[in-house]
């Protein structure tokens, strides 16, 4: 996710993005590509022989604001499925319900189990990989230039309330209870 613009320092200005679009998809795909073998080369590792020469970078406007943060926000921050939608699992045979994406309509389908893992595996990345990565104003560390992003753009965040605790019942007087940390001193022999 790319914001649509970003902060000039300098100026203490948000630049705003002209266009619907920050990159070219053939431009981006090319680009990684190329650095995808580099890296391939630098750390030793066997280039397929049936690499294909072009590559595919999907690359679509899904929209502003917050109907584009839901729509992203379903492939990012959830499982693949749901144990709620996995309807049946008999004599080694999975079934389970999903939404058609052509039809928008409310399907099932049974496999093998071992099928079924292997699609589910399919989307567990390997290790050291994210599925996202924040950077610019939009970066864990980067608290100071988001306040700066939001001065300037005249943005004003509503404060949360805090959640309330978690209460403890004991089970013998059915009372709340109530945790305190005490820490001995230590004696030095």
């Amino acid at each position: 996710m790319i914001p649509g613009g970003g902060i000039n320092k300098t100026r203490n200005q948000w630049k705003k993005l002209k266009g619907q679009y920050l990159f070219n998809e053939f431009a981006l795909a090319k680009v990684f590509r190329a650095r995808f073998l580099t890296a391939l080369k630098e750390n030793r590792l066997c280039v397929p022989h049936n690499l294909p020469t072009k590559w595919v970078a999907n690359v679509q406007n899904v929209g502003q604001g917050l109907p584009a943060l839901k729509y992203l926000s379903r492939y990012l921050y959830r499982g693949v499925i749901s144990e709620k939608n996995i309807t049946e699992n008999k004599n080694g045979m999975v079934t389970f319900r999903y939404t058609d994406s052509t039809t928008r309509n409310l399907a099932y389908r049974t496999l093998k189990g071992e099928d079924f893992l292997y699609l589910m595996l399919k989307h567990v990345l390997p290790t050291g990989f994210r599925r996202v990565r924040d950077y610019g104003f939009l970066h864990a560390n980067a608290k100071q230039l988001l306040k700066r992003v939001q001065l300037i753009l005249q943005v004003k965040l509503e404060n949360k309330p805090l959640r309330p605790r978690a209460k403890f019942i004991c089970s013998q007087c059915q009372s709340e209870m109530s945790i305190r940390i005490i820490q001995h001193a230590s004696r030095s022999g």
